[in-house]
């Protein structure tokens, strides 16, 4: 619990700082993003004395938005697709260093024509674009993997009215008090003999899909940290009113952009995870490269 309250006062400390932008929103469509490929390479002979593995690794992301906005009415949509793998000398299997497919996107219509409050209505759509695997090895030392996840198991989709708070097309923060939340996977996973009710994603014996709900908050913050560096951030909390609200999901991205010409960049991908029915623990990754980066 202690570490959910330092993660939420971190973010609110950025959420407050991001109020203080004063962009102008512009009418009609707005769009655009960026496509980055970044590609690392380590190879050491045999007779190599300082040791070292050689790897090859490549992670693949877009970042897109698509927003509209006219008169009091404003409508914005985020997709972020993500997928990495890497290969270690010494391993048999490839692994996956990064798997994800996010659609955000919020309807609103403002509750005055100079307020920055509107009434909302929201969808968010979340899984993984491969299978996912746990590794480990059989009685003679060979490396092995067991199928765990794949694409839409699980899958998330969440949804429902609620309150628009949005400055720009940089800041946007929804309060969903009323939300619906489908949690779907393979019955495959479910139906293994003895099965817990609940063991994978909260999924009860022998079922596809789990329903909750609960309250929500999604904020999206892009920002200029400094010339060519930029950050953008999207948090995303839960709480499900039908079994321990109090356990809050939290799921948390951050991805800076340094750009050091019109196609090369470095960048730095952080996200926290925290769902109880996946894990009782903050899951945490971080990717750092240097690659190709091209404006949509």
């Amino acid at each position: 619990m202690k570490k959910i309250l330092l993660l939420l006062a971190v973010l609110g400390t950025s959420f407050t700082a991001i109020a203080q932008d004063d962009d102008t929103p512009k009418e009609g469509w707005s769009k655009g993003g960026n496509f980055q490929a970044l590609f690392n390479q380590s190879a050491f002979n045999a007779e190599w004395t300082g040791g070292g593995t050689s790897n090859i690794s490549l992670n693949l992301g877009v970042n897109y938005d698509l927003n509209y906005l006219k008169g009091r009415t404003t409508w914005d949509n985020k997709i972020i697709a993500e997928y990495g793998i890497t290969k270690l000398d010494n391993q048999e299997f490839t692994r996956k260093t990064n798997d994800r497919i996010e659609l955000n996107s919020v309807y609103g219509y403002k509750i005055k024509e100079e307020s920055n409050w509107s009434y909302s209505a929201f969808l968010n759509f979340l899984s993984q674009w491969t299978t996912g695997y746990r590794f480990g090895e059989d009685i003679d030392g060979n490396e092995t993997r067991t199928e765990f996840t794949k694409f839409l198991s699980p899958g998330y989709l969440s949804f429902g009215p609620g309150i628009l708070y949005r400055k720009s097309d940089d800041l946007q923060v929804n309060i969903a008090p009323a939300t619906a939340r489908f949690i779907f996977v393979d019955d495959a996973f479910t139906s293994v003999p003895g099965y817990v009710d609940g063991d994978y994603f909260g999924v009860d014996a022998g079922d596809s899909s789990r329903f909750e709900f609960g309250a929500s908050l999604n904020g999206i913050y892009n920002f200029t940290i400094a010339e060519n560096i930029t950050m953008s951030n999207v948090l995303a909390l839960y709480s499900n009113y039908l079994e321990n609200p109090g356990n809050i999901d939290i799921n948390y991205s951050a991805n800076v952009n340094m750009k050091v010409n019109e196609w090369l960049s470095a960048n730095l991908i952080f996200q926290a995870i925290y769902d109880d029915n996946a894990v009782g623990a903050f899951q945490v990754r971080e990717v750092f490269g240097l690659g190709l980066n091209y404006k949509l």
